[in-house]
């Protein structure tokens, strides 16, 4: 058997703000620890729920936050931000299931630090499917036939997977307060729910489901000011939506439309100072 594991930092035990996640911010490093001590918590039990391979894809901010030499040894590590793929890059049909860990709820919605993506986006839509990063992560391991099969995060984030996905196993290592504030479990409590869960979810898999997309995806994405939508509306294929500030494009596969959203969002970035 083999598992993907893609791991975010918002949601990890005890983190309730961006002090905890940026690598400007002095409660960084300690985050660091408590994330790669929780990938491990999945990553162990994975294999002793009897996968033989686990491939890990640092999945926040710059991409190279998981401590390398204290992961666990016999997982392999994708670490590094520019990837075709971002969040989920290397996931195919060769894989028995995915797995999210350290996720959050997406933008607009009540979560610790919800958004999607960068803070430019408002809201996705896939057709007329509101989405985050857990959905659209969701859809391209759908695209392979893979389903979620785990997901570790706040409480609100398991509530959007659980959504999407019948069946799909969640742990909350910690509630939502507010934006910024938690109630969270100990580390080490986190840890012993992970470790179960993922062992739960491996012996359900082959009752869950991919999240299929559609074939031909229209990908809209709503940002928070007008400059940021003229500045994704450069990418050639796309247009603004009169009187508003969402930006569309026809893909011909969720994979070019996930592409189409990274360049995007970057696009939009050049706002940041304005």
């Amino acid at each position: 058997m083999k598992y993907f594991l893609s791991v975010d930092m918002e949601g990890i035990t005890g983190l309730p703000d961006y002090t905890f996640v940026s690598q400007s911010e002095n409660n960084y490093e300690h985050s660091r620890k408590i994330m790669t001590d929780e990938a491990n918590a999945i990553i162990g039990a994975a294999f002793k729920s009897g996968a033989k391979e686990v491939l890990v894809n640092d999945s926040h901010s710059k991409m190279n936050n998981l401590l390398v030499e204290e992961l666990h040894e016999d997982a392999d590590l994708i670490t590094g931000d520019l990837k075709p793929l971002s969040m989920v890059q290397n996931v195919d049909k060769t894989f028995d299931g995915v797995m999210f860990a350290g996720y959050h709820a997406r933008a607009g919605q009540p979560g610790v630090m919800s958004h999607s993506m960068t803070f430019s986006i408002r809201t996705i839509f896939i057709d007329d499917v509101e989405i985050g990063e857990i959905g659209f992560n969701s859809y391209v391991a759908g695209y392979f036939g893979v389903p979620v099969i785990f997901l570790a995060g706040d409480d609100c984030a398991c509530r959007e997977i659980e959504a999407l996905i019948p069946g799909v196993v969640t742990a909350a290592v910690k509630e939502s307060i507010s934006r910024s504030a938690v109630k969270t479990l100990h580390p080490k409590k986190a840890r012993a729910l992970l470790a179960e869960k993922t062992a739960e979810a491996i012996a359900k898999k082959d009752s869950i489901k991919p999240l299929v997309p559609p074939a031909t995806p229209t990908l809209r994405i709503e940002f928070t000011n007008y400059g940021q939508a003229e500045w994704a509306a450069l990418m050639p294929g796309t247009r603004i939506i009169e009187g508003t500030t969402m930006v569309e494009f026809k893909a011909k596969d969720i994979l070019e439309a996930y592409r189409a959203m990274l360049v995007m969002a970057e696009l939009a970035y050049q706002t940041r100072y304005c």
